[in-house]
């Protein structure tokens, strides 16, 4: 009995976390790497970007299938809408409790101390208008635009729709939820092939990562990043620990940390919240997220709920403030820079061009001159990788409470995917 204790026990350990720990090697190995060869790391980006590039070409299928096949296969409507309800409620309030950790922080810790920038000019202030650049982001003008990762808000509204619609017609429309049912499946199988790639390309991405932005780092914004790293990843272990923990107890956070490390790892080495997508979903899937739940809020997520955005810019706002000589500490200050933060960080972020978009908000909103539109553009820069990741894996954490609103406190119960086991068919198994 005992002999037959330690195989079964390792099987389970390398299904679990083999491929973890395997990721995990290559981006130490990739790490090592970017420290010994500097700025001659750049050759390696290429095997990074073949990664990056799989994904990006596969997510705009995906999204449409996953989103328009969980809509169709909805027998209760009322379901979606209390989805998205969820959903909604979600994303503000974790975005305002991520502002309002960055602000304490930036009180605290004021980042511009001993910066000094040349303000060169920036981008001239344009005149916004709100409705058209929303109408641009939820609507295209041509089928073909929404083959483009660039329109991915607009391809989640059609892929809404299209499922409500194979819905409606009933029984003649069996068929086209078949299709789109299996459309699903198999776009989940062809992210499993990809991410057999994904140790090599995320460790050649960090390689680049710390070869040549490493330095950057350590120069004239260490201050900065000082702060917002630190932040950034306390607030990826301890204020996701604690919402996986509201969405369903200990469960859901072993759950939750078994299967974030590959979307972790994704969004902060390519810098892209919709390359890691396909890894989320299926993270989602294998920790027991309700498959329409899942196939709502994280491809929506991915445009619009930005917790490391809203971290970084009350940054940018405090950096600002700091460098022209104003008092950011107060508590009126701080309400607002909570609330401006919340605009750029989820409305703005759905928009084209959101990322400049909030940052001339910010300019704009406190009148400071358009010169310092570089300083911040540069914070953001520097801040992408932590900001994506916390971005993304707060999709996923986010996933698990909305399922916990919407199913109640045994969501995971009743969930298929409940029952698969960490190394399901969508990820590729250890290696001997």
């Amino acid at each position: 009995m005992a002999t037959g204790a330690g195989p079964s026990g390792w099987a389970r350990f390398r299904a679990t976390w083999g491929f973890t720990v395997l990721l995990l090697a290559f981006v130490a190995a990739g790490c090592g790497l970017g420290l010994a060869l500097g700025r001659d790391a750049s050759a390696l980006k290429p095997f990074g970007d073949a990664f990056l590039n799989l994904l990006f070409t596969a997510v705009v299928p995906l999204v449409f299938f996953s989103i328009s096949s969980a809509v169709a296969g909805m027998s209760d409507r009322r379901r979606l809408g209390r989805i998205l309800l969820a959903m909604l409620g979600v994303f503000v309030a974790t975005g305002i409790v991520a502002s309002v950790v960055m602000a304490v922080g930036a009180a605290l810790f004021p980042p511009a101390a001993g910066l000094t920038a040349r303000l060169a000019p920036g981008p001239p202030a344009e005149q916004l208008d709100t409705f058209s650049r929303i109408v641009q982001a939820l609507t295209v003008s041509d089928f073909g635009e929404l083959l483009s990762k660039k329109n991915i808000l607009a391809l989640i509204v059609l892929a809404v729709l299209v499922g409500l619609a194979a819905s409606a017609i009933g029984e003649r429309g069996r068929r086209f939820r078949e299709f789109l049912a299996s459309g699903s499946d198999v776009m989940v199988k062809l992210i499993g092939l990809i991410l057999y790639y994904a140790p090599l390309g995320l460790g050649a991405y960090f390689a680049w990562l710390v070869g040549v932005l490493g330095p950057e780092l350590l120069g004239a914004y260490a201050r900065a990043m000082a702060l917002y790293y630190p932040l950034a990843f306390a607030y990826f272990f301890l204020a996701f620990t604690f919402y996986a923990w509201l969405a369903g107890g200990r469960r859901t956070v072993g759950s939750f940390w078994r299967n974030i490390p590959l979307p972790a790892l994704t969004s902060f080495s390519t810098g892209s919240s919709m390359a890691a997508i396909p890894v989320n979903l299926a993270a989602a899937r294998r920790a027991g997220v309700p498959r329409d739940v899942a196939e709502v809020v994280i491809p929506i997520g991915a445009t619009i709920h930005m917790d490391g955005s809203c971290l970084s810019a009350i940054l940018k706002i405090s950096i600002l403030f700091g460098l022209f000589g104003r008092e950011f500490a107060d508590p009126g200050t701080i309400a607002t820079a909570v609330g401006v933060a919340l605009l750029s960080g989820t409305v703005m972020a759905g928009i084209p061009g959101g990322g400049f978009v909030g940052e001339l908000m910010i300019v704009t909103l406190y009148g400071f001159p358009p010169e310092a539109m570089p300083v911040i553009s540069m914070i953001g820069t520097l801040v992408d990788p932590p900001a994506t990741m916390v971005n993304a894996t707060g999709d996923n954490v986010a996933s698990m409470l909305v399922a916990r609103l919407v199913d109640g406190k045994g969501w995971q119960d009743r969930a298929p995917e409940a029952a698969a086991p960490a190394g399901a068919e969508d990820r590729p198994a250890s290696p001997s």
